[in-house]
């Protein structure tokens, strides 16, 4: 994305930064626009086991508004508006169950 808006310099940051952590950039296309990311599937996971946005910000070192925000997206992609709802999402899928 930052290749695509000219900011050349935070593209090679982020290439490194990822590559230190051995994490990969997934590719953006029309059919994964709905699927998850690593973070909102992790902190979704965090919020379906009962555990509040300034908790989940404490365990992931962001802030509970970066928290709000990810699971803003997560209930947009799932179609859903609730924590409850995001628990019996998880559950059916068995997100829930997978390790953090």
């Amino acid at each position: 994305m930052f290749n695509h808006v000219g900011a050349d310099g935070f593209a090679e940051r982020a290439r490194r930064e990822l590559l230190a952590t051995g994490e990969k950039a997934r590719k953006r296309t029309v059919e994964t626009l709905g699927d998850l990311t690593a973070k909102e599937t992790q902190i979704a996971r965090l919020a379906g086991g009962g555990h509040t946005n300034p908790e989940i910000g404490g365990l992931l070192f962001i802030s509970s508004r970066t928290v709000e925000w990810h699971l803003h997206n997560v209930y947009t992609k799932l179609g859903i508006v609730s924590r409850r709802e995001l628990r019996k999402v998880l559950t059916s899928n068995g997100v829930a169950t997978l390790p953090i």
